[in-house]
């Protein structure tokens, strides 16, 4: 029998205003759900797919063409105007990846903080507390205001918390081309680790590297909708053709 998916998406759909913020969860349950304005478009509109656990999918496009807004509604961030998003486990989100800390909090109490948010028990946090610092190479910035900290050492450390979290699905937006090259390979093999245990992946990368290395099964989005799905190479094909033909 085969094994039910982990994530299932059916006429997925979410529009956007032209000049304003998009539409978050809590926009939605204020105001609720609006007919589409003229000044309104679709990111993303009719998207199917499922996938089961333990695969690795790579997601494709240029800017602007809804990939990083499809991760947000996986994650639950954001709800669809249009079709649904189900998704049968934890999530562990490294997108917008410094988003929830706390700027006057120091970088002791930004790990408790956000990994308990997350869900992650206080023994849990205890016990990889350590683990977490020298991932993150901060232990000499641990009572230092996190907002005093550089945008490289504030990446450390949210990568370092995000990618000590339990969950069986992990969303990758774009954090493996933050950092130096150090910090990147440090970031490649806890990758590596978490695929290797079983974990789904959903990453979003302009690195075709990073794509080919990490993923087996790739998506592109171009204009909002799902023009490819299959192995990783053969969607990297059809992006680089799609891309010559419009240059």
């Amino acid at each position: 029998m085969a094994e039910a998916p982990v994530i299932s998406v059916r006429d997925l759909g979410v529009h956007f205003s032209r000049g304003r913020r998009n539409r978050s969860l809590r926009d939605t349950l204020l105001h609720g759900r609006r007919g589409a304005r003229s000044d309104e478009f679709w990111a993303l509109q009719g998207i199917d797919f499922d996938i089961s656990p333990g695969e690795t999918i790579g997601v494709v496009g240029r800017n602007g063409q809804g990939k990083s807004t499809l991760l947000k509604l996986i994650a639950g961030v954001m709800l669809p105007d249009r079709g649904s998003v189900e998704v049968h486990a934890g999530v562990a989100p490294l997108i917008e990846i410094t988003g929830g800390f706390v700027s006057d909090l120091t970088v002791r109490e930004n790990i408790w903080l956000t990994a308990g948010l997350h869900g992650m028990s206080r023994a849990s946090i205890a016990a990889r507390f350590d683990e977490i610092v020298d991932f993150a190479e901060i232990e000499g910035f641990l009572d230092t205001p996190y907002k005093h900290l550089s945008s490289g050492m504030k990446v450390r450390v949210a990568f370092a918390v995000v990618s000590r979290l339990e969950e069986p699905v992990l969303l990758v937006d774009e954090v493996l081309a933050v950092g130096d090259k150090v910090f990147k390979r440090k970031c490649h093999k806890r990758i590596e680790e978490l695929t290797a245990a079983g974990r789904t992946l959903f990453l979003v990368s302009h690195s075709e590297s990073d794509l080919r290395r990490f993923c087996r099964r790739g998506i592109y989005l171009n204009e909002g909708r799902l023009v490819e799905d299959g192995p990783m190479d053969d969607v990297l094909a059809a992006y680089a053709a799609k891309d010559s033909d419009e240059t």
